[in-house]
């Protein structure tokens, strides 16, 4: 009996997919619910898993081929797999196969240390002069090429779908929106001081550590409150007010940038938050978030300081209306109580659609969130 492999209805958001990467091909045994095929959507990749045992019949759509919903993309014939067997070992009394020699496109040419090199820097050890015994590539040979420029190769590779749905958002983000950005400074010793002092008995008591992000979206969501056109947005004519605060998070990936949303923050507690936060973080980098989780949103934070932005203007996350930016943390010199003393001070940055937030309303947010996080006490009783 065949089994057709289709396309999984993709949601309204997204309106096709591409063929990533086969995990089989014609003529391979595959097991029920084994990932045969990598779909590659503008937000996430998605695993296609065989519907039944059998034999790979037929694929017809290659990598790299757009697909759409419920489209036919392979024939598996049903049947039972057999488990694999292990290799029989030679008898006792025979010896074992000799080990293979090394084959002559296994670059003999290259002294292990230049092979090393090669590999680490992507140098092809074909376009290097050699100058050891019989032409042979030495590491010297391959770092007084790297010294000298080169190649000078480029490689063009295609653009993911993932990151050229990124660029579309982030230049849709900058023609449509009136962007302005404004600044602050936090002190961040309050804030510094209860993470040490409870951070033994927080880890205990809930399995997790007590990070920053936690109070930077506790913060944000008081602010929010307290300002409610900053987590609204525009559509068309209209200003959708929120009622809700779903904050996503922006996590650097290898595939690119991606923001899970955290939903109804304002009913969250710093322990709920640093889970969320954990476990959207590692779905993200491991490829296994889900479509869901990047959906929706009313505000976003960003958090360059992890990769040592001292201070930046974070791009809108359409349709949201507002951004905040976070940087890295500097002990600096300030004045408290008229003497000078060294805090571990960052830099706020907050990017807002001037269409419709006023500018009083930005910096009175980034000032509410200013409080909040250098009297982190406010959180408890709700000013």
């Amino acid at each position: 009996m065949t089994i057709q492999v289709k396309v999984p209805v993709l949601p309204e958001s997204v309106e096709d997919a591409t063929i990533a990467a086969w995990h089989k091909k014609p003529g391979d045994t595959i097991r029920r619910d084994e990932n045969l095929v990598d779909l590659e959507t503008d937000k996430v990749v998605l695993e296609v898993p065989a519907p039944a045992d059998g034999t790979v019949q037929e694929i017809r759509a290659e990598e790299g081929e757009t697909v759409n919903s419920d489209q036919v993309i392979a024939i598996i014939e049903e049947g039972a797999v057999e488990s694999a067997k292990p290799e029989d070992a030679p008898p006792a009394d025979e010896e074992a196969p000799a080990p293979a020699v090394e084959k002559a496109d296994e670059s003999p040419r290259l002294s292990p240390s230049a092979r090393r090199v090669a590999q680490e820097e992507k140098v092809d050890p074909a376009h290097v002069e050699g100058t050891g015994r019989g032409g042979r590539v030495t590491k010297t040979d391959v770092l007084n090429f790297l010294k000298g420029g080169g190649s000078r190769q480029e490689e063009r590779v295609k653009m993911t779908r993932l990151r050229s749905r990124i660029a579309e958002r982030m230049k849709e983000a900058q023609n449509t929106a009136a962007i302005l950005t404004s600044f602050n400074e936090v002190d961040l010793k309050a804030v510094m001081d209860l993470r040490r002092k409870y951070q033994e008995q927080f880890t205990a008591q809930h399995g997790i550590k007590l990070g920053l992000m936690s109070f930077f979206v506790k913060a944000c969501s008081e602010a929010l409150r307290k300002h409610p056109v900053v987590n609204a947005s525009i559509d068309g004519d209209d200003i959708v007010y929120h009622n809700f605060q779903d904050i996503g998070i922006a996590v650097s990936t290898e595939r690119g940038l991606m923001v899970p949303v955290l939903r109804n923050t304002e009913n969250m507690g710093l322990a709920e938050i640093e889970h969320a936060i954990s476990h959207f973080a590692q779905k993200a980098r491991d490829g296994s978030i889900a479509l869901e989780d990047l959906q929706g949103g009313t505000f976003s934070i960003t958090n360059g300081g992890v990769f040592g932005s001292l201070v930046s203007t974070p791009l809108l996350n359409p349709p949201q209306s507002a951004i905040l930016g976070m940087h890295t943390i500097k002990e600096r010199p300030v004045v408290v109580d008229g003497e000078i003393v060294a805090r571990p001070m960052m830099y706020l940055a907050i990017s807002y659609d001037h269409r419709l937030i006023d500018g009083k309303d930005a910096v009175q947010f980034l000032v509410s969130v200013k409080e909040t996080l250098e009297d982190p006490t406010r959180l408890l009783l709700g000013i």
